[in-house]
């Protein structure tokens, strides 16, 4: 079974509040994560903002086209949170 989000809202400080699919959800911060040529356009927090949910793709997208897969973001989750898997 494919992992994917229900529903996504930007937070400052670059973090996104995520619901999963399996019910689970939670506070992601991406301050560590937004580097390299698609995403380190994502640290102008006007352009962070522009998170939604993707209901084709079952993840967050920015408008800049840039995504992160949602077991990414679930594994994240995991180990910020210390939620069990």
């Amino acid at each position: 079974m494919f992992l994917h989000t229900q529903f996504v809202e930007p937070r400052p400080q670059f973090q996104l509040f995520v619901q999963f699919d399996n019910g689970v959800s939670g506070v992601v911060d991406l301050t560590d994560e937004l580097w390299g040529e698609v995403f380190e356009p994502l640290r102008n927090k006007a352009l962070f903002m522009t998170a939604t949910q993707n209901d084709i793709l079952g993840t967050v997208v920015w408008a800049n086209g840039a995504d992160f897969a949602p077991e990414f973001l679930y594994t994240l989750l995991q180990k910020q949170t210390g939620l069990a898997a």
